[in-house]
């Protein structure tokens, strides 16, 4: 186009050298020519303004497609070298694949070899189950407990304090007659008190021994056991701490396997560890999602909390409030979670010699409310209960089990 205009500049020229020549001569016709040639011209000069727009936009285009197609052509480049980089690493991997299966062609033991091995591992299996099975005489053994529960005779109000919910009982080692209090469902401040009957006035604080502990406690499932507090610590699935009561001070901890993964009890959903102590030592209850939400039964060692032996029951947690241990058998407190009168409609017996199938439900006095916690004092012969924030006991009837004194 402008080789176009180019030409045009002479043609332009003549015209006006032309328009000039006639416009001398002055007759009507030549002005006449003299205006329709300017109007051409001024047609021509417009025309030639837009082929030079058009050239310009063509040619901006032509740029900017060229950019793009550098652009392009440089992200391909990248992911070629990407890929090769690529193809290279898996040549290696494949290289040394190939090296390590040479190696455990090499090292694969022969049939024999793995017969010996299952076989060895088949000894150790079995000598595992004998020692565990050896645990569990030693419990049977060396206490000498063939009592059974037969009845929750009467009720006795002995206070109301603290909150709604919370957990209180007494040392079952020795002849202690101190009473301990733990109101709430997580706090760190312990009250004990010298007696029941000290507890039982009308003023709790003047009368009680304030205990700050070390760390704060979760749920309604503790115990005093021979002046140490165990309890489940806040802030952690499944860690009991032991505490000398004496300095408050942590004397030892450990790690429940499977605990804490959900509420022993559903009606009480804050209670993951449930800490109990019968005639033969130190348990705890806990709800295992694997076995259905089941509860399960560990007994430990009071000293150094090691798991001696572990129990998983055929009792629900689904709509339980609490339990409690009585000479190795677990009775399971069963309410609805409006409220109403609880019930034990599931034990269960590490003899093997009472069984849920057999036992009747057992009644609690008539009270229609809810526990938060459960203990049994094997000194007393009673139970313990926290019972919508009063501070309750009741009197349980046990009778000799013949079964077990058979044996």
């Amino acid at each position: 186009m402008f080789i176009m205009s180019g030409r045009l500049v002479p043609v332009l020229l003549s015209l006006c050298l032309t328009l000039g020549s006639v416009q001398s001569q002055g007759s009507p016709q030549d002005a006449f020519i003299i205006q329709y040639l300017e109007r051409r011209l001024a047609q021509m000069e417009e025309r030639l303004s837009q082929c030079e727009q058009s050239t310009s936009s063509v040619t901006q285009k032509t740029y900017d497609l060229s950019s793009e197609v550098r652009a392009y052509l440089s992200s391909l480049s990248a992911l070629r070298s990407e890929v090769r980089t690529q193809v290279d690493g898996v040549s290696v991997r494949v290289d040394r694949m190939e090296r390590e299966l040479e190696y455990l062609e090499n090292k694969m033991p022969t049939q024999s070899d793995i017969e010996m091995e299952e076989a060895l591992l088949e000894q150790q299996i079995k000598a595992a189950e004998l020692d565990q099975l050896k645990k569990k005489a030693k419990i049977i053994v060396e206490n000498d407990c063939s009592t059974a529960l037969t009845q929750i005779k009467s009720l006795k109000i002995v206070k109301k304090a603290g909150d709604t919910h919370g957990s209180w009982f007494k040392d079952p080692s020795g002849q202690s007659a101190k009473v301990y209090l733990l109101s709430g469902v997580r706090n760190d401040t312990l009250l004990e008190y010298v007696s029941l009957q000290s507890f039982s006035e009308r003023t709790t604080s003047s009368s009680a021994k304030v205990v700050k502990l070390p760390s704060h406690w979760q749920g309604t499932g503790h115990v005093v056991y021979n002046g140490f507090l165990y309890f489940h610590k806040a802030d952690t699935p499944n860690q009991i701490l032991k505490v000398d009561l004496s300095n408050s001070t942590v004397v030892d901890n450990t790690l429940l396997p499977g605990a804490g993964r959900l509420p022993v009890y559903s009606l009480n959903p804050d209670t993951y560890l449930d800490l109990a102590v019968d005639e033969l030592g130190l348990w705890v209850i806990h709800a295992d999602p694997e076995y259905g939400g089941n509860l399960v039964i560990t007994k430990l060692d009071k000293v150094s909390l090691a798991v001696e032996y572990t129990w998983d029951t055929q009792c629900r947690s689904h709509d339980a409030e609490g339990a409690f241990l009585i000479c190795g058998t677990l009775y399971v407190v069963y309410n609805t979670r409006y409220g109403g009168r609880s019930t034990i409609q599931c034990l269960y017996d590490i003899h093997d010699t009472i069984h849920s199938n057999e036992s009747p439900v057992l009644f609690f006095p008539k009270r229609y409310t809810s526990h938060s916690s459960i203990h049994y004092h094997p000194g007393d012969k009673q139970l313990y209960a926290w019972d919508d924030g009063y501070q309750t006991i009741y009197r349980v009837e046990t009778r000799r089990n013949h079964q077990v004194a058979a044996e």
